[in-house]
C-alpha cells in the first residue's frame, strides 16, 4: 500500500484546509520544493499535489511550482485541482506529472473524462470529494446531489485508473478516516480506491491497511505529517513498499 504525502498549494505555499475551508488555512511551509525533497527522503513513493488557486479559479494556477517539485524529485507525481479541460490535462503531462486527478469536471462533463481516459490509458484518476455522501465540486465550495457511489461507479466504467475518496468532514481534521463510506466505496467499484482525510495517527494507518484486500490501495496523509502526529517513515515501513508500478508513456497499467 501507498502512503502518499500531500502537498496543497495555495499562493505558492504549503497549506492545509480545515474541511476544505479556504477562509480555515493553515501555512506549513513557504518552499514547496524543499517540502517534496524531505517527503522523498522520508521514503515516499509518489507525491500527492493539489492546486488549491486552481481548484477555486477552474484552471490550474501553480505551474511554476509544481514544473520545479516534478522536476525536484525522482518518484511520480499526481496532480488536482482546476484541471476541466485536455489542454490543462495535457500540460500536466508535459510537465511530467504522473497522473492527472479530475473532480469537478467528472460531474460536469462525464463524457470528457471517458475520452480523456481512452486518450491517456492509467493516468486519468477520479478525485471524489463528498460531503454526506454527496459529491462536492470546484474546491469543495459547492455540492451537487450526486451520490459518491454512483460516480464512482460510471467512473471505473470509463476507465479511470483510481478513486480517490476524500470526506470533506474529515480533512484536515486529525478525526480518523470515514472508515464505512471507504469500505463501501470500495466493495462497489473494481478499480483501486485511494483514501484522503482523516489520518490522524499510526493507528489509522494500520486501520487502512486492513482493508487493502478490499480494494484500498493507498491512502493519502496531509495535516497529520505536517503537525508531527504521524511519521512519515514510520508510516512507510508500517505498510511495507508501494504496490504502483510506473506507467510507461503508451499508458498501462497502474497497479502491481
Amino acid at each position: 500500500m501507498d502512503v502518499i504525502p500531500a502537498i496543497d498549494l495555495l499562493g505558492g505555499q504549503c497549506v492545509r484546509l480545515y474541511q476544505g475551508d479556504y477562509n480555515q488555512s493553515e501555512v506549513f511551509g513557504t518552499d514547496p520544493v524543499t517540502m517534496a525533497q524531505r517527503w522523498e527522503q522520508d521514503g515516499a513513493t509518489r507525491l500527492h499535489l493539489v492546486d488549491l488557486d486552481g481548484a477555486k479559479q477552474g484552471t490550474t494556477v501553480n505551474h511554476d511550482v509544481i514544473a520545479a517539485i516534478v522536476s525536484a524529485v525522482s518518484i511520480p507525481v499526481e496532480v488536482g485541482g482546476g484541471l476541466r479541460t485536455i489542454e490543462s490535462v495535457s500540460r500536466m503531462f508535459e510537465l511530467g506529472v504522473r497522473w492527472a486527478i479530475v473532480g469537478t469536471v467528472a460531474i460536469e462533463n462525464p463524457d470528457a473524462v471517458r475520452q480523456w481516459c481512452q486518450q491517456f490509458p492509467g493516468r486519468i484518476i477520479v478525485g471524489i470529494d463528498a460531503r454526506d455522501g454527496k459529491v462536492a465540486t470546484k474546491g469543495w465550495l459547492e455540492t451537487s446531489t450526486v451520490q459518491a457511489t454512483d460516480l464512482a461507479k460510471q467512473m471505473a466504467d470509463y476507465g479511470a485508473a483510481a478513486i480517490i475518496y476524500t470526506d470533506i468532514h474529515r480533512d484536515g481534521t486529525l478525526s480518523g478516516p470515514n472508515m464505512d463510506a471507504l469500505r463501501e466505496l470500495a466493495q462497489t467499484v473494481p478499480i483501486p480506491v485511494i483514501a484522503s482525510g482523516g489520518v490522524s495517527s499510526l493507528t489509522d494507518v494500520l486501520s487502512l491497511l486492513a482493508l487493502e484486500p478490499i480494494g484500498i490501495s493507498g491512502m493519502i496523509i496531509g495535516r497529520a505529517i505536517y503537525t508531527g502526529d504521524v511519521n512519515l517513515s514510520e508510516a512507510v515501513k508500517a505498510v511495507g513498499p508501494g504496490r504502483w508500478q510506473d506507467v510507461s508513456p503508451n499508458g498501462g497499467s497502474v497497479v502491481g
